[in-house]
């Protein structure tokens, strides 16, 4: 189960209580798929790992993750926060899911620059947004799929047919309806994709045992690995 009340006024100036007000839906029912894979950390830790890969393969992302974020800084505390709001999404009462959205959409509108091949970006461009929330949905779905339990195509259908409320708050526009469709966005994409030290450097953080210091350290590299 989820935890009841967690402390994210350091991340988002609140607390979301996830029970409260009580009998406030969340925007996945509790016979979702979403709250199955969500209610496993490995599968978070994995799919959060395999998102951020796919992201920063895009030099657009990758530069403005890494020039307009505490990423750089704390990369370990920049995924926690990433991974609390996918959390309230899930699991949160649907107006603590939009209050928390909405802080982060604001934050998203004073992000642009330019990448240091010259070419200009911004976060709220709709291709970036929805390469974001494809590659989130691909993560966790694929790791649950592989390390925690297979999942039927009617289930892995469903499970990216229930993000569909939480992505229309970030303003996505074009979302994946299957896996097949991951595919066809990831191959209009990949010619403009290209590898950085930034990934290295995020993978050696992953790897250090930084996020969660009481795990061993093996762990850490497996889940990386993984």
């Amino acid at each position: 189960m989820t935890p009841r009340l967690i402390d994210t006024e350091r991340y988002f100036g609140w607390q979301v209580d996830f029970a409260r007000p009580i009998g406030e839906a969340a925007y996945c029912a509790p016979d979702s798929v979403s709250w199955r894979i969500f209610n496993n950390p490995v599968v978070l830790a994995i799919g959060g790992i395999c998102a951020v890969l796919l992201e920063f393969a895009d030099p657009r992302i990758r530069t403005g993750v890494w020039e307009h974020s505490s990423f750089r800084a704390d990369p370990v505390g920049r995924a926690k926060r990433t991974g609390l709001a996918a959390m309230v999404g899930v699991y949160g009462p649907q107006s603590a899911a939009r209050r928390v959205i909405q802080g982060i959409t604001h934050l998203q509108q004073r992000v642009e620059g330019v990448t240091p091949d010259g070419t200009p970006y911004r976060a709220l461009d709709p291709e970036l947004m929805a390469w974001v929330s494809a590659t989130a949905q691909f993560g966790f779905l694929s790791a649950y799929d592989r390390f925690a339990g297979t999942l039927s195509a009617a289930d892995q259908q469903r499970y990216l047919k229930e993000g569909g409320a939480v992505a229309a708050l970030y303003g996505v526009q074009r979302r994946i309806q299957s896996p097949a469709d991951f595919d066809a966005m990831l191959a209009e994409r990949i010619d403009g994709f290209e590898p950085h030290p930034i990934v290295f450097d995020f993978l050696a953080t992953m790897s250090s045992g930084q996020a969660a210091p009481q795990v061993p350290k093996q762990f850490h590299r497996a889940l990386v690995r993984a």
